[in-house]
């Protein structure tokens, strides 16, 4: 079975068409099941008007995993390990652990928004029922992510890099502590832009056209779980009782000079101690060119602030000063 979403020359193309304007098209559901479903947009609008119930919403979720899903044993009996570079070797072998990270944000989710959903449900069932339908699809991503993770950590066990012990597995499935939902979507967005980038970037690298194909195709599914967050963090502030000025921090941490996005190249790295960022401490041996794309990063999180805000930035400088302008509100 050959993965059914999206080919490969469309896999290739998603962040360059996301950065220029050409986003992947965001589309309400419609009756038409044979139409290729797509993420869902004015979730918001869509409950408070009373358009779509959450089991309606909940299939149209459903339809759009199975028609993304695809098989992780054959992307890995594609790959000849025997002809993967020593590069090939650590991007998996660091791949895998950082994915390691996400069921404990999955998990995080999950459980953050029953809780907001019980908390907005006599004040404002349109929110409730949105942050029912983020929890509800949190299960899927909690699956595609999976994939992910299991593909890196097999392949790098298969072309003989050190294995991950049990201690660290256990370290790695650390929950994140919670914070506002609004905050927490956004930085899971923009955290699907840097391993979606990521992964582009080692596709590009990469020593054989099967391993290529599976970078592309998580970098793909990253993309697409980017296009969720966001349609979730625009419903939250649609509602009028989340403000923008919480999604532009966020963007802001990560776009500043030494933010966020320079991961462990950063001169000062956070002791979380509540959970693990394997971004924060990757390690390439000091061997590995790693893919530098800050810039590109910067452009999707500028795009990004469009899709939740409406506020139009084009450098650093614009989204501190628009941040400014919103604290003052």
């Amino acid at each position: 079975m050959n993965p059914t979403f999206p080919p490969i020359g469309e896999r290739s193309s998603l962040i360059d068409d996301y950065i220029a304007g050409r986003e992947l098209e965001l589309t309400r559901a419609s009756n038409g099941e044979s139409e290729r479903p797509r993420v869902m947009r004015d979730l918001y609008r869509v409950f408070d008007n009373r358009e779509m119930t959450l089991a309606e919403v909940t299939w149209h979720q459903h339809r759009l995993h199975e028609w993304r899903r695809w098989s992780a044993v054959d992307m890995i009996d594609a790959i000849d390990v025997a002809r993967l570079s020593h590069t090939d070797r650590v991007y998996l072998w660091n791949a895998g652990r950082a994915e390691l990270t996400t069921k404990p944000g999955a998990d995080r989710l999950s459980r953050l928004s029953d809780k907001e959903c019980r908390l907005w449900q006599e004040q404002d069932p349109a929110l409730a029922a949105v942050m029912q339908a983020c929890g509800t699809w949190s299960r899927y991503w909690n699956e595609e992510e999976a994939y992910h993770e299991t593909s890196f950590n097999r392949l790098a066990a298969l072309v003989g890099m050190p294995q991950v012990d049990d201690e660290t597995f256990i370290e790695f499935r650390k929950i994140f502590p919670d914070d506002d939902m609004l905050r927490t979507l956004t930085l899971l967005a923009v955290s699907e832009i840097v391993a979606a980038t990521n992964y582009a970037g080692c596709a590009r690298g990469a020593s054989h056209p099967a391993l290529k194909a599976l970078f592309q195709q998580v970098s793909a599914d990253e993309i697409q779980h980017m296009q969720y967050f966001a349609s979730f963090a625009r419903a939250l502030i649609d509602s009028g009782k989340y403000h923008a000025k919480d999604a532009l921090a966020v963007a802001f941490l990560f776009v500043r000079e030494g933010g966020e996005l320079y991961g462990s190249r950063r001169e000062n790295v956070e002791d979380r101690g509540t959970h693990v960022n394997w971004w924060d401490t990757l390690d390439d041996g000091g061997e590995v060119d790693r893919p530098q794309t800050i810039e590109k990063q910067r452009g999707m999180i500028f795009t990004l602030v469009r899709q939740l805000t409406d506020i139009e930035v084009t450098s650093v400088d614009q989204l501190e000063e628009a941040w400014m302008d919103q604290v003052g509100c």
